[in-house]
């Protein structure tokens, strides 16, 4: 997604929903978050799974030195105990060799895995171990790009969701998809809009 598809996007949003047509011009569009995809990609979300974007950062940067560079043999092929002392958890650590195993075996099929329907390739990563559904919607969103996710397990989404609709208290996430579902095929530049709102609306 790139600027202009966000800001058209969001047109059309505010066409059908009045709380993001009163909040647009509050806070204007987001960027665009655009990620790599593929094995690494998939080794940042398990990194940054329950820390701070700026902690995920700083691990990730030990770790990319520590293997020279990130890959899924150069991963398998370093000790446990590198990674531990690059800053990854044990459990992570766990989650991370099932991915490189899974991916150098085919298990995990990354080509086909950006060819497959929403659904299909969220159900497919979430079975891998260390990956909920809201690691996968995060890949599918930034890494393939893709339009029409809302990741409804974010705390930061929910607050903004709740915020937005002048609700008492945050939706839950089965309350949230419900509130967004009108957004299709937008869900993506609505989430988008979302986190940047819960960083800048207004008091």
């Amino acid at each position: 997604m790139d600027q202009r598809h966000i800001d058209q996007a969001l047109i059309d949003l505010a066409s059908v929903d009045t709380d993001i047509a009163r909040a647009l011009p509050q806070i204007g569009t987001p960027a665009p978050r655009q990620r790599a995809s593929g094995f690494a990609a998939l080794l940042a979300i398990i990194i940054g799974q329950q820390v701070s974007t700026e902690a995920a950062a700083a691990i990730r940067g030990r770790v990319e030195t520590a293997l020279a560079g990130v890959t899924a043999e150069r991963l398998l092929a370093a000790d446990d105990q590198v990674l531990r002392d690059a800053g990854m958890s044990w459990r992570k650590i766990e989650y991370a060799n099932g991915l490189a195993r899974a991916v150098l075996t085919n298990t995990l099929d990354l080509h086909a895995l950006a060819q497959m329907p929403d659904g299909d390739a969220i159900k497919t990563l979430s079975s891998m171990r260390g990956f909920g559904r809201w690691s996968a919607e995060i890949y599918l969103m930034f890494s393939l790009q893709r339009q029409d996710i809302f990741p409804a397990d974010d705390l930061a989404l929910l607050v903004a969701l709740g915020r937005l609709k002048r609700l008492e208290q945050k939706p839950t996430p089965k309350e949230a998809r419900n509130l967004v579902e009108h957004w299709s095929p937008y869900r993506s530049a609505g989430s988008l809009f979302l986190w940047h709102y819960y960083r800048g609306a207004p008091a």
